[in-house]
């Protein structure tokens, strides 16, 4: 598949098969991340997969409240994969300091692009989210107190008859100019 045709057809799937996400699938989507960009090549993350029970569902459930049901399909992801933001080299926390940016949120974001791009190719579908209970997740999976989940990806099968939505996105004159801002 092209690059042009795998972007189109990436997109958050909120609906899964319930069967298992095969290992060799992930180990590959893991290796895409692996190998995408970070500043002063930090690699500020730690990938967590969650695929037994009962803690997927644990960490499902962390995703959403009785009040707030907008991520209660994960309960049907057959994984979750949960992004641990680690520390940056040294270099990275002084620019960090001096200029005020985040890189390492950043990196994990282009992290998470590479892993989801090569689980589209897989003819897997995923679902960025960024909405969850870190406190709780972090129990579950014993993450130490002073680390930070930047993302977590639910990962699986979509269903046959899962359909490819239209793209709705901003037109190319509003979102970009040359040379100068508007």
């Amino acid at each position: 598949m092209s690059f042009s045709e795998l972007i189109t057809k990436r997109q958050s799937v909120r609906r899964y098969e319930s069967r298992a996400v095969e290992d060799e699938k992930i180990m590959q989507c893991l290796e895409s991340a692996r190998l995408s960009p970070s500043a002063s090549n930090s690699q500020p993350w730690h990938f967590v997969v969650v695929n037994r029970e009962p803690l997927r569902t644990e960490v499902a459930r962390a995703t959403f409240t009785e009040i707030k049901l907008i991520n209660k399909f994960t309960l049907q992801a057959p994984m979750l994969v949960v992004i641990v933001q680690e520390k940056p080299k040294l270099i990275t926390r002084l620019a960090m300091q001096v200029k005020g940016k985040e890189w390492p949120l950043i990196d994990i974001g282009i992290a998470a692009t590479h892993f989801c791009l090569k689980a589209t190719e897989l003819g897997l579908g995923t679902c960025m989210i960024g909405w969850f209970d870190e406190t709780r997740i972090k129990e579950v999976l014993n993450i130490p107190g002073g680390k930070t989940i930047g993302l977590l990806i639910s990962v699986g099968y979509p269903p046959a008859d899962y359909p490819l939505r239209t793209k709705v996105r901003k037109q190319p004159d509003s979102m970009m100019s040359f040379n100068k801002y508007p």
